[in-house]
């Protein structure tokens, strides 16, 4: 494996290895990798003839400080598992190597049809921009047959299959179930940032979500998502931010089970000052 920090490394490595129309995966992550990382590159380097991975804490983002301050990071553990995966390329830049000064300073547009107006994109606004902006750098650098996303950025994955529409990338977007903890929690790199104490309560979060399936036949999408926020929440430490019982396809909430073929259950708590994301599919 290799380690490229510059685009124009990047670019001279890939053009050698992806000679002879060889197949290109790429794994986009912001680092601080884990089990769902590796599940995703796994994936990844069954598919491809070329795997590359990225690690990139994107400034861009995320419209809360501190949040991008305390993100964790640790290129050489990084580099180490990915290295053990067998992967050709990680492609390691800083944000002097991806951005202009007017690309970092002033939000990226792009329309969304409303995908940013619910849930992440309605609790972080510009978040989505600063995920767009980097993922269409990231592909227009790499030219990748197939990108690998993980099901836990739910919405996230259904804003990335837009903008390669949008914009007429000529690729491949996997989405990858979510990887969990024994405990049911799922992996995420925040999940760094909990003590012990706190990952054993954060694990109430699916244990809800995994018992509301119980409850999908007999209560209405709208009694459902309140019984699901009263029982996060009465676990003492976690705090609901919102939890939606949306269309798979538009993310839009419905009021009846009948409202789409595919259902699923999005939901964001705090646990102390960690901020946690999971999903649950109910149909389809």
């Amino acid at each position: 494996m290799e380690i490229v920090h510059t685009i124009s490394d990047l670019q001279t490595k890939l053009n050698a290895l992806r000679q002879n129309n060889k197949s290109v995966g790429l794994v986009p992550t912001m680092g601080a990798l884990h089990e769902g990382h590796l599940s995703l590159i796994k994936r990844c380097r069954t598919d491809n003839d070329v795997a590359v991975v990225s690690v990139f804490v994107n400034p861009t983002q995320f419209n809360n400080p501190n949040d991008l301050a305390t993100y964790p990071r640790d290129l050489d553990a990084d580099a180490a598992l990915v290295n053990a995966e067998g992967v050709d390329l990680l492609f390691a830049p800083s944000p002097e190597d991806i951005y202009s000064n007017e690309e970092i300073n002033h939000r990226f547009e792009f329309d969304f049809q409303g995908l940013d107006k619910v849930m992440e994109g309605k609790q972080r606004p510009g978040h989505f921009n600063g995920v767009v902006q980097i993922v269409s750098k990231l592909f227009q650098l790499t030219n990748p047959t197939r990108a690998y996303f993980g099901e836990k950025d739910f919405q996230q994955i259904a804003v990335i299959r837009l903008m390669v529409k949008t914009l007429g990338f000529n690729l491949d977007i996997i989405a990858c179930p979510i990887i969990r903890e024994a405990s049911g929690l799922a992996k995420s790199s925040r999940n760094q940032l909990l003590s012990d104490d706190q990952k054993v309560l954060a694990s109430n979060i699916f244990k809800v979500l995994k018992e509301s399936l119980n409850f999908a036949s007999k209560m209405s999408p709208l009694n459902l998502s309140q019984w699901v926020t009263e029982n996060i929440n009465a676990h003492k430490g976690l705090e609901v931010e919102y939890f939606e019982i949306v269309n798979a396809d538009t993310l839009q909430t419905i009021s009846d089970w009948n409202d789409a073929s595919s259902v699923v259950g999005c939901v964001t708590v705090h646990c102390g000052n960690v901020r946690l994301i999971d999903n649950i599919k109910y149909k389809g």
